[in-house]
């Protein structure tokens, strides 16, 4: 499998032919240049989205409609814009699993919020998730915005994720702190890549904390647009 981390919470994935876009965040996003953003979305297959929130859901609804590409995510949005948005929509919900291109993707839940603004204040759309991956004989878990939770617990358990793309930048979810002594509680990766970090200055600029807490365990921090292969 081949990873691509796309800056902030965002990450394409790779396997044979299927190109997996998570919460690709192209429009306004600091860490991935405009003059790279063909490169990030070139060739996608599938769009997988976590939440609501502008940083991840700014790029989606244009975006797949370029690339006619399906998107996947939580039932209630995703129904939603199935019907009224002229894209294809897998919308599920957690502990259910869909096929994306022969890439098994698992719905779990996550701890954070989603939410977009409208003249009424915040509307709720849908429910923040994460996601197991599963191709090549690998298990990927996708955590997406979130804090610890004791979910993590049965989903180490029951779907024992060798890779690990934990959301670990701090203020908005786990620091990187944290993100390390979650992963030595309830999971065993062999790897972690640690994301939503660096964008701002008050996200954690570096993955120090990370690796000095998971000995053992291989903590990827590639550059944004950098491939790691696993």
């Amino acid at each position: 499998m081949k990873f691509t981390w796309l800056g902030h919470g965002s990450m394409r994935i790779e396997s044979g032919s299927t190109v997996l876009l998570i919460d690709p965040w192209l429009t306004g996003n600091p860490s991935l240049p405009e003059d790279q953003h063909e490169a990030a979305t070139a060739g996608g297959t599938h769009i997988l989205l976590t939440h609501g929130h502008f940083d991840h859901i700014a790029d989606i609804l244009p975006l797949a409609k370029k690339l006619g590409v399906p998107v996947i995510g939580q039932y209630d949005l995703l129904s939603h814009w199935g019907e009224h948005e002229g894209i294809e929509a897998v919308g599920f919900n957690k502990g259910g699993t869909v096929d994306a291109g022969g890439v098994s993707v698992t719905m779990v839940p996550a701890s954070h919020s989603s939410t977009v603004p409208s003249p009424d204040g915040p509307r709720c759309i849908g429910s923040e998730v994460g996601f197991m991956l599963k191709a090549e004989g690998k298990c990927v878990y996708v955590s997406g915005d979130t804090d610890i939770m004791a979910d993590m617990g049965w989903m180490g358990e029951y779907h024992a994720p060798d890779i690990g793309i934990l959301s670990a930048g701090g203020f908005f979810t786990m620091d990187m702190k944290a993100t390390a002594w979650a992963a030595r509680k309830y999971f065993n990766f062999q790897t972690v890549i640690p994301v939503h970090y660096k964008t701002f200055p008050i996200l954690e600029q570096d993955a120090s904390e990370l690796i000095a807490g998971l000995p053992g365990v291989d903590v990827k921090t590639p550059e944004v647009m950098e491939l790691v292969e696993l």
